[in-house]
């Protein structure tokens, strides 16, 4: 049993306020209080102290972004310290150069005139020339597109006059052209950007639109931007592995719901990494229904974490489950965590055979997936094998309410969903993909905190589908978005829409 409650006071005075409060309500036997020491400690951890894994790098306290000059010369220092004094240039490594994707200008720099002639009295002449880079910014410039159409009438007879007619734009009658809307949703939903911070920045230049105003252009922009996310969800659901997470969002005015209640953002990921796709989807609920309706008549590998609320749509015909071995490590972790100082325990042989594992998954990267089928079946297995031999003598002798307890009773509970991905080469060992597809609105959302209505966080849901897709084809979102919005409102077949996926389209921007 879980004695302590989901939400904990970071405030370590409030947090031992309440924990002297539940142990006075509370006759608590031996191993509950236990559990609830380790429970402590992992709370004291994760508030305080350092994050190990790969996996939480996002989660850094944005507190430490304040101080990434001061942490860079202190390290440089300590080398500087360390190490045998050599040359800059050596310490620092080769600098990486500019992408040839950007323009160039080319400034000449000449011997003036006086310097030209030699000692000898001869004139020097350009034998050669040395070239060196350096990148420049320009700052966001703003002009005003200014239609003017044209209208025409016959001077001879009466008939009626004839005016230009002017391209179709995205949302008629709008200031906002397409490079607007495309900055829009890029500063918001790819560098997480508030509207009201991009609101003050319009200012600065000069620019009055309020944030109503812009919100408004976001949602517009996601209901045209519809046929594409369809023409998406098509593709995942060919994909032979769906990479599924969810996570909480705020929605303050949901019809018939209190202001703090929690709705949920669904991510869901495409497998093997042929034209990837990324969606996002917005409820309130976080019932088995949605999945299973999000995912409606899906035949293939689903890969999740334990989350119950799966199982529905894991027992349809044709679907299989598939455990993700980083939510199982990171259990490992915390047994780990609240060993004594110094011991080696349980937890340490877990672990030991887990990272054996993505070691061989590391060995086997590059490889084709038949090479990575026979790697797996050679080398995964019988760590598996031992890995489970040694669960199955553990198992019994550990209590459950432990960390070490949970940690072994989430192994063994999902074992049958975790030892599936050797059956096939393209198979995932682990959720990761689903996990790094929900980080940026995991990001985003510790700037804006909530979304006001379900029409926004609905928008934020299919804007996040498009730039993260986008990104996880290689495109640059702005570049692609502003592509997309240009020609959107020319598109009047599924051939049209199908030339603007991020897989299809080499979108160039005229400087």
């Amino acid at each position: 049993m879980n004695l302590m409650p989901e939400i904990l006071p970071d405030d370590p005075v409030l947090l031992k306020q309440m924990l002297v409060q539940m142990l006075s309500e509370r006759q608590l036997d031996k191993g509950q209080i236990v559990d609830l020491k380790e429970q402590i400690k992992l709370l004291r951890d994760r508030l305080f102290g350092r994050k190990s894994e790969q996996t939480v790098e996002a989660d850094t306290p944005q507190l430490a972004l304040f101080n990434e000059a001061e942490s860079v010369a202190v390290l440089e220092e300590g080398i500087a310290e360390d190490e045998e004094v050599v040359a800059p240039t050596q310490r620092r490594g080769k600098r990486k150069p500019l992408s040839a994707d950007l323009p160039r200008i080319e400034v000449i720099h000449e011997l003036p005139e006086h310097e030209l002639t030699c000692a000898c009295g001869c004139r020097k002449h350009s034998i050669g020339e040395e070239t060196s880079e350096q990148l420049e910014i320009v700052p966001m410039q703003i002009r005003v597109i200014k239609h003017i159409r044209k209208v025409y009438a016959c001077r001879g007879c009466e008939t009626a006059p004839v005016t230009a007619d002017k391209p179709a734009q995205l949302i008629e009658k709008s200031m906002a052209s397409p490079s607007v809307l495309a900055m829009l949703l890029t500063t918001k939903y790819v560098d997480g950007l508030p509207l009201y911070r991009f609101e003050k920045v319009l200012g600065r230049h000069g620019v009055d639109i309020p944030r109503q105003t812009l919100a408004r252009w976001v949602i517009q922009c996601g209901e045209h931007l519809q046929p594409l996310l369809n023409l998406m969800r098509d593709r995942l659901l060919e994909s032979p592995v769906i990479h599924c997470d969810e996570t909480r969002v705020q929605v303050l005015k949901e019809p018939d719901r209190d202001p703090t209640s929690q709705s949920w953002m669904w991510v869901q990921a495409s497998g093997p990494p042929a034209r990837p796709v990324v969606l996002f989807d917005y409820t309130t609920s976080r019932a088995q229904e949605v999945p299973l309706r999000l995912l409606a008549d899906y035949r293939g590998y689903l890969m999740t974490d334990d989350y119950a609320g799966y199982n529905a749509l894991g027992a349809q015909p044709g679907v299989e489950r598939l455990g993700c071995w980083a939510h199982a490590r990171r259990k490992f972790v915390d047994a780990q965590k609240v060993q004594p100082k110094g011991k080696t325990g349980r937890a340490d042989i877990a672990l030991n055979l887990i990272n054996k594992l993505y070691g061989i998954e590391r060995e086997l990267k590059e490889v084709t997936d038949d090479q990575r089928f026979f790697g797996r079946q050679e080398k995964s297995r019988p760590v598996l094998a031992e890995l489970k031999s040694w669960l199955e003598k553990t198992h019994p002798q550990v209590t459950t309410q432990s960390a070490l307890g949970k940690a072994v009773g989430y192994l063994a509970s999902n074992w049958s969903k975790l030892e599936r991905y050797i059956e096939a080469g393209f198979l995932p060992i682990d959720n990761n993909r689903a996990e790094r597809a929900v980080k940026p609105f995991v990001i985003g959302r510790k700037n804006w905190m909530f979304s006001d209505t379900p029409k926004g966080a609905t928008a934020s849901a299919q804007i996040y589908s498009l730039v993260e897709t986008a990104k996880a084809n290689g495109q640059e979102p702005y570049t692609w978005l502003r592509h997309v919005l240009e020609r959107l409102p020319q598109a009047t077949s599924v051939e049209d829409f199908e030339a603007l996926l991020p897989w299809n389209c080499s979108p160039t921007i005229s400087r």
